[in-house]
C-alpha cells in the first residue's frame, strides 16, 4: 500500500460523485434502487465515522425522461430541445430527491438539496453563500446533495456536466477527497474498451499534460455527459486545490469503504496544491 492511499484513511471531508449510468438499469433507464440504497448506506457510515460527506448525483434529466415516457434511448446524442430537457429537469430533480429522502430518512439522517450553475462559482458573492450554505449544512451534520441547476442553466451558465461540478464543490467545501464513481475502473492509456492493449494506472503523483491527453478519447456512456475528459479536469480541480482525487467503478457502491479503507482500488490523483490557482477562472473558462 503506498503512504498515499494509507493517508485517505485520515481524510475528512469528502466529495462523492455518481453519473447516470450508474444510478439506472440500462436495459430500462429506471432508477436501480439496490444500487441507490447501497449508496445512501455508504454516505450515512461515512458520515458516522465522523467525518463530513457532500454527495454530487446526476440522474435528474434521465428521471424526468422517464417519468413522461420519453425514450431516452432515441436522445443519446442529447439532440431534445433546451426547453425539453430542462422540463425533463424539473420533473426529474424532483422524484429524484424525493428518493434519496426517503432513503436518507430510513438511517436517520438529514439530507439537504443544492443546485448550483456556473454562475454560482463565478460571481464572487454567489460563491460566498454558496461556501457559507455548505459550512452550515455540513456544521449541522447534513450531507449536501447537489446536482446542476438544468431547469434554468444556459449555455453562458452551464457547467456542463457533473463532474467539474464536483471539483467545483470540492473547492467550495474545502474537502481533502474527491472521488468519482463511474462505469470505467479509473485512468487508463487508452480506451480500454476499444483497445484491448489500453494499461490501467493506479497512481498519477502529477497531473502533467500527458495524462490530460489520455482523457480526450471520450469513455462516456451516453446516458450522462461526461466523459474521460471531464474526469480529468475534475482531477485538475481538485489536485490544484489540494485534494487528493479517485476514480473508482461504481458496479459495487461498496468500493467507497475500501477507498476510505485505503485499499488500493482505482485511479488515484494526488493532491499537489496550487496557491495561484483560482477555480473561478478556470471554470469561467470551460466551454467557451
Amino acid at each position: 500500500m503506498s503512504t498515499f492511499r494509507d493517508a485517505i484513511k485520515d481524510k475528512k471531508r469528502i466529495v462523492v460523485k455518481i453519473g447516470s449510468s450508474s444510478l439506472q438499469h440500462p436495459e430500462t433507464g429506471d432508477l436501480d434502487y439496490i444500487k441507490l440504497e447501497k449508496l445512501v448506506r455508504e454516505l450515512c457510515d461515512i458520515r458516522n465515522q465522523g467525518k463530513d460527506v457532500v454527495l454530487v448525483t446526476s440522474g435528474a434529466i434521465a428521471v424526468g425522461k422517464k417519468a413522461i415516457s420519453f425514450d431516452i434511448r432515441k436522445d443519446i446524442a442529447g439532440d431534445a430541445p433546451l426547453a425539453v430537457k430542462q422540463a425533463c429537469a424539473a420533473i426529474g430533480q424532483a422524484r429524484l430527491m424525493m428518493t434519496y429522502q426517503k432513503i436518507f430518512a430510513e438511517y436517520n439522517q438529514v439530507a439537504a438539496q443544492i443546485l448550483m450553475t456556473k454562475y454560482t462559482i463565478a460571481d464572487d458573492l454567489s460563491r460566498f453563500n454558496a461556501h457559507n450554505t455548505f459550512s452550515e449544512l455540513l456544521k449541522m451534520g447534513v450531507i449536501p446533495i447537489v446536482n446542476e441547476n438544468d431547469t434554468v442553466a444556459t449555455d453562458e451558465i452551464v457547467i456542463g456536466d457533473n463532474d467539474t461540478l464536483s471539483a467545483v464543490v470540492a473547492a467550495l467545501v474545502d474537502a481533502d477527497l474527491l472521488i468519482l464513481l463511474s462505469d470505467i475502473d479509473g485512468l487508463y492509456t487508452d480506451d480500454p474498451r476499444t483497445n484491448p492493449d489500453a494499461e490501467f494506472i493506479p497512481e498519477v503523483r502529477e497531473l502533467t499534460e500527458e495524462f490530460m491527453n489520455m482523457g480526450k478519447a471520450s469513455t462516456g456512456s451516453g446516458v450522462g455527459t461526461g466523459g474521460m475528459n471531464t474526469k480529468m479536469i475534475a482531477a485538475k480541480i481538485a489536485t490544484n486545490i489540494g485534494a487528493d482525487m479517485i476514480i473508482a467503478n461504481s458496479a459495487d457502491i461498496g468500493i467507497l469503504h475500501r477507498i476510505l479503507n485505503g485499499k488500493d482500488v482505482g485511479t488515484l490523483f494526488v493532491a499537489n496544491k496550487n496557491e495561484e490557482f483560482k477555480v473561478q477562472e478556470f471554470v469561467t473558462g470551460l466551454h467557451k
